[in-house]
């Protein structure tokens, strides 16, 4: 057997839970919390992970992103493999894997599963918008449609809900954009509907492919905690 090097110092004990509400078979979901200011360059080598360029933030993402991968597939295929970046910066899964990394304020996670269980998984974490902010941005992030109701919301709803909006379209390009190598914006899809469980839907209102047409529904989920906000989009057979 053997034997692992130990835990980089800037991140937590990796989790293997499921926060979000619904379970979907043959989906692993681990996480990590990470600190920059306790980054050690060593970790890269002796983990096997490349050293990305930039900043201490961005590397230690990077590092703690790429930990939950390798840790994922080992327990998904049994080898302990790290993505490469692909030219595009999306990550490179082995083949027959899909999965989908994330990372942002101090908390980065991955799901990955077998490719004759799931087309395509997207998953995205976000601390909630202030709601100033909110408000600069809900013209970029929200349709038309959407917007439909938003100025008569309290200033916790529409930060919850602009945050919620940006992230499950983040969790929707993931999931997609491997199936279609066609980049798509916010106002190229919609939410249709949420609700206090966690169920959400959402609507293509473009063209990316003869499969993927404006119109197809897909569904995502959401949970809320420590003042993050992660959803998942999964593409099913």
């Amino acid at each position: 057997m053997t034997t692992l090097p130990p835990l980089p110092r800037c991140c937590t004990g990796l989790n293997d839970h499921w926060p979000l509400p619904r379970a979907l078979p043959g989906v692993r979901l681990l996480s990590t919390r990470f600190d920059p200011a306790l980054l050690d360059a060593e970790d890269f080598p002796r983990w096997g992970i490349p050293l990305p360029n930039g900043v201490s933030k961005r590397q230690a993402e990077f590092l703690a992103g790429r930990l939950c991968a390798r840790q994922a597939l080992q327990g998904l295929t049994g080898v302990p493999s790290v993505p490469s970046v692909a030219p595009d910066r999306s990550p490179c899964w082995p083949a027959g894997v899909v999965g989908s990394i994330t990372h942002g304020a101090g908390w980065a996670g991955v799901v990955v599963a077998r490719r004759n269980d799931w087309l395509g998984l997207g998953l995205d974490i976000e601390k909630r918008l202030p709601t100033e902010r909110a408000d600069r941005l809900v013209g970029e992030i929200l349709t038309a449609n959407e917007l439909l109701g938003y100025a008569d919301l309290s200033a916790a709803r529409r930060a919850q809900r602009v945050t919620l909006t940006f992230s499950l379209k983040e969790s929707l390009f993931k999931a997609l954009y491997p199936l279609v190598n066609q980049r798509f914006y916010f106002q190229d899809a919609e939410l249709l509907a949420f609700d206090d469980s966690g169920y959400a839907r959402l609507r293509l209102l473009t063209d990316l492919s003869a499969q993927w047409r404006r119109g197809v529904e897909l569904e995502g989920q959401f949970c809320e905690f420590d003042g993050y906000l992660l959803s998942l989009v999964s593409v099913p057979l």
